[in-house]
């Protein structure tokens, strides 16, 4: 190689002139800056993620991710930079010693005369430049490498090449992308040995004879031979990615792939191969009339074989009788999308509903204490304006749900963490010390019963048109402003600060100079902790900044001088970042693809953020590949940003892992959820140590650990074409479902809501949605899975299929859409919300929700109003509507909604119009006690009254009690049934 760096005795290069010393040393001194300001930038950068790393102790993710990345971009650009200056070095080492006076050779002369003195640095600038770009590549690809490196088996082979599915996820994308990359080396290296013979004469295209150097024919030959003979083998790879291909109608293997697509691939191969052997024999030949015709076959046969012929059989031989050809492929579909999605062991139960409400009367009493009347998107104002104290406090937007055991029993809770929200400080207090080391962290949780019921789970006064105004028509569990902190109470005191959480500032600077320093934090006093007003935080932090060079390093992270001039940074100070729980989830686990339900909980005394992890893949053979943002997108979706998927389409999920972060000290751990799954054990592979295993999770945090909503979300949407397992009726759409647009919010899927739900007892915590028929709005079905992590039944789907789904309009279940649009007719309803609507009061409605009673089911839907005209309104919970069959019910609290349902002839109380739409309602007056509708009254309120004595019989596990009084209950509702009949036959003579 030494002759590239020989000058070239035939050329003599001009004498050039310097520059001038001054503009060159300003430009080098440029350079220097501008090198120094982003290496620096760049240094930075990654000195304080190894900080990051090792302060939380992942700092094997941090080496495992930065020397495979360096790996992977030396050995790709390498390789790409080396093959093309090898090729750029042969081309000028057998240039022609004689090139032939020409025109042609004549305007050449003056390029080679530039370049020839400084054809070192071109060939060693070129070599850097496509070496770059490909190590950026293959950088970019360190996923596929570290899940080919650590590849698993799925113990399952696909039926058409028998290969493990392993083999599809792990190995055959990997392996592509090396073939793809080959075949851009040689493209590119051809272009560089074309470039270089053509400068140099080994090709001259006004030649008429001899255009090329022998040595040019041989180099050019065997370079594309090299390409075609990857172009073979691309296409032996591209038959396996059938099985994943997208069809009209599906994804993977069909007729056409198999009969048309598949042999012309393996013909392709042939030709490939052959098209190769003669630019292989050209190096010897003179002649490129072979190597021509192999190409041209080759192109020839791509067109003819890979796309005509297929369009063809499709459309000629597939078309007309499509159902029957594709029928063998479809049930291979549906048996790879349920396995994929783990919807193979799907209980499904034909469901007969039943319209009689005293047939239901037996399940009124664990439905009255189990639904969950608050919406967790509605209250969330009311949680700020009520519970934050001070306006830079704030909670998430939509509330989450969770359980705990209180007084003996389960309850749900709707609950948020109060966090700093620094958008709400005035603008004066928006300096850097106050950003940055005093207002640093929230305090405490927030939290509100479900179903509308104090303590002790029982109806108060103090709900509907009676809740006081600070109340929001809600019963407080966890609070500032309430006299009784139940949880607290209950729990035991926890760590009620908030260093990490999702509305966290982004950097703070913590830590005072000495012990007996004053604390400079601001902190809010709430119950559960016995903390003051000022307080500082002692966790081990993120990263320390007491050195001077540690400060200069965050100093230009976060483009700061602050932390080099600031008394407030000191020798112990540390500095938090990265505090959202769903980054550092990512940031440790960058295999993952994090839920976007991120819910807070406390855990052995503490308040811990709990996150669903889940592995997914495009690659799953034969499976349905669908939009992940479009199978998750409801009314409650919360875009979280970035996502940690390669790409939107998957199809292929498991909740492989359970996450949680402590709020208050920032640590991340990760457990082992589902420990078959073999995308996990492939990641745990590639960083070993970063997973612990499921046996070391907290009863107490198994205890919260409920099933993932974005995962339920995807089943939920697979199931609905999916749950169909004849390939006949799938083809023709037959019992096709959907998942119904959400009433209030047009164009989204309903939100899955949590709720108790299990019978008589209701004591299984599951999330729960429903199906509609295919473009269709009655109900088809209604499914739920177990959210107990305690249960032997966690993650059960169960699906109660009604059988009227396809029967007559008059007899058809009324879906979500359908009772909302009743709800809203309804003239008693609308009779009494027009006055609050006319006083300038906004009128909301909550979720609709759905619950199994008997063999029938019940809609009950909350209605929140709020004046419309101040800022510090929010949405206080008023009404509650209810219908069961073609029944509604109504009133101001859920059992007064119930008592209107079973047709007393009292209207519930409904709060006056007026400026304030929370005014004390007159009361009704009293039937007579005598009359048909006093005893009506007076038998249902007693019936009401057992059901609340079996409830609470129930919870303390008192079944005789219980079962005496579901009893004396439905007697008593037999003796409404039967008044109420007795009242309708009179008021029908009356008026005849």
């Amino acid at each position: 190689m030494s002759e590239l760096f020989d000058d070239d005795p035939r050329a003599t290069p001009p004498p050039r002139q310097a520059p001038p010393r001054r503009s060159r040393a300003l430009l080098i001194t440029a350079v220097v800056v501008i090198v120094a300001i982003f290496g620096l930038t760049g240094f930075s950068s990654i000195y304080t993620d190894r900080l990051w790393y090792q302060s939380v102790g992942y700092g094997n993710v941090f080496s495992t991710l930065l020397w495979t990345r360096i790996g992977l971009f030396l050995v790709f650009g390498a390789v790409l930079g080396g093959i093309v200056a090898l090729n750029i070095y042969l081309a000028y080492r057998f240039r022609p010693l004689f090139r032939p006076n020409s025109r042609e050779q004549t305007n050449l002369d003056r390029y080679r005369d530039v370049i020839t003195p400084i054809r070192v640095w071109v060939v060693l600038g070129v070599a850097l430049v496509v070496g770059a770009f490909a190590g950026a590549s293959g950088m970019s690809n360190w996923r596929t490498y570290l899940m080919w490196r650590n590849g698993q088996s799925f113990g399952q082979d696909d039926p058409y090449f028998n290969r493990d599915i392993g083999f599809y996820v792990f190995d055959l994308p990997w392996v592509h992308f090396i073939v793809d990359f080959s075949m851009a080396v040689f493209v590119i290296a051809i272009i560089g040995a074309l470039v270089t013979h053509y400068l140099y004469g080994g090709l001259r295209l006004q030649a008429g004879s001899d255009r090329l150097s022998p040595a040019a024919q041989a180099q050019l030959s065997v370079l594309l031979g090299l390409f075609v003979l990857a172009k073979g083998v691309d296409y032996y790879l591209d038959r396996f990615d059938l099985v994943n291909q997208n069809n009209s109608l599906f994804t993977g293997m069909n007729y056409t792939a198999e009969n048309a697509v598949l042999p012309a691939k393996n013909i392709l191969i042939g030709v490939a191969v052959i098209c190769s052997i003669l630019f292989f024999l050209n190096v010897w030949r003179r002649t490129w009339q072979l190597p021509t015709m192999g190409l041209g076959l080759l192109v020839l046969s791509a067109i003819l074989l890979g796309m005509i012929w297929p369009a063809i059989v499709q459309q000629f031989q597939v078309k007309p009788s499509e159902a029957d050809k594709e029928e063998p492929y479809i049930a291979r579909n549906i048996e790879s999308t349920q396995a994929a999605y783990d919807l193979e062991d799907v209980e499904l139960t034909p469901y007969s509903p039943n319209t009689s409400l005293d047939a239901t009367a037996s399940q009124l009493a664990p439905l009255l204490s189990s639904v969950p009347l608050v919406d967790p998107k509605q209250v969330s104002p009311a949680f700020e304006n009520i519970q934050q104290e001070r306006g830079y406090y704030s909670v998430a937007e939509v509330l989450d749900v969770d359980r705990y055991e209180l007084n003996g029993s389960d309850r749900a809770i709707v609950l948020g963490v109060r966090e700093l929200d620094q958008d709400g400080l005035s603008p004066d207090a928006r300096n850097w010390s106050n950003l940055h080391t005093v207002f640093t962290h929230g305090n405490g949780i927030i939290a509100a019963y479900a179903n509308q019921r104090d303590a002790e789970n029982a109806v108060t006064s103090d709900t509907g048109a009676d809740a006081p105004s600070s109340s929001g028509g809600l019963e407080w569990a966890q609070g500032i402003n309430n006299d009784e902190v139940d949880i607290s109470a209950e729990l035991g005191d926890f760590e009620t600060r908030v260093y990490y959480g999702e509305k966290s500032p982004d950097y703070s600077v913590v830590g005072k100079s000495a012990e007996d320093a004053e604390d400079i934090e601001l902190n809010l006093p709430v119950p559960g902790s016995d903390l003051g007003s000022t307080t500082t935080f002692d966790g081990p932090g993120d990263a320390s900044v007491g050195s001077t060079f540690n400060q200069l390093m965050f100093a230009i992270k976060f483009g700061e001088p602050n932390f080099l001039l600031s008394g407030r940074v000191n020798g112990n100070s540390s500095v938090l970042f990265e505090r959202d729980p769903t980054t550092r989830v990512e940031k440790v686990a960058p295999w993952l693809t994090v839920d976007s339900d991120v819910y807070p909980a406390i855990v052995d005394g503490k308040i811990t953020w709990i996150l669903d992890g889940y592995t997914t893949t495009d690659r799953f053979p034969l499976a349905q590949r669908e939009s992940f943002e479009e199978m998750t997108d409801d009314a409650l979706q919360v875009q979280t940003g970035i996502q940690t998927l390669p790409t939107d389409e998957i199809n292929y999920m498991r909740n492989a892992v359970k996450a949680t972060v402590d709020a208050y000290t920032g640590a991340v751990t990760l457990y082992a959820w589902d420990e078959e799954d073999p995308l996990l054990r492939s990641w745990m592979g590639a960083f070993p140590g970063t997973v612990e295993p499921r046996s070391a999770m907290s009863d107490d945090l198994l205890a919260h650990v409920r099933y993932p909503e974005d995962l339920f979300k995807v089943q939920r949407y697979q199931y609905a074409r999916y749950h169909v397992e004849d390939a006949s009726d799938w083809y023709e759409f037959n019992d096709r479902w959907a998942v119904p647009e959400d009433p209030q919010a047009p164009g989204v899927f309903q939100a899955p809501y949590r709720l108790f739900v299990g019978g008589a007892d209701a004591s299984n915590f599951s999330l729960t949605s429903v199906y509609v028929p295919f473009r269709r709005n009655n109900l088809a079905s209604f499914v739920s899975v177990n959210s107990d992590a305690d249960s032997g039944e966690y993650g059960k789907i169960s699906v109660l299929r009604l059988n009227d789904a396809e029967a007559t309009d008059g007899d058809q279940t009324s879906g979500p859409g359908q009772v909302a649009n009743d709800f809203i007719s309804d003239q008693r309803i609308n009779e009494a919300l027009l006055p609050l609507k006319n006083s300038g009061a906004r009128v909301t409605y909550g979720n609709m929700l759905t619950f199994p009673i008997n063999d029938g089911l019940m809609y009950v839907q909350p209605v929140y109003v709020s004046r419309q005209v101040t800022d510090a309104s929010y949405p206080e919970l008023r009404f509650v509507q209810v219908k069961f069959g073609d029944d509604i019910g109504y009133g101001t609290t859920f059992q007064n909604a119930i008592q209107d349902l079973f047709g007393s002839g009292t209207d519930p109380i409904v709060p006056d119009p007026g400026e304030d739409p929370e005014p004390d309602p007159e009361p009704e007056p009293e039937p007579e006690p005598g009359t048909l509708q006093g005893r009506l009254d007076a038998a249902l309120d007693d019936a009401l009254e057992a059901f609340d004595k079996a409830d609470t019989a129930l919870s303390n596990g008192n079944l005789g009690v219980y079962q005496r009084q579901v009893a004396k209950a439905q007697e008593l509702l037999a003796q409404v049934v039967d008044l109420r009949d007795r009242l309708e036959q009179r008021d029908t003579n009356d008026e005849g």
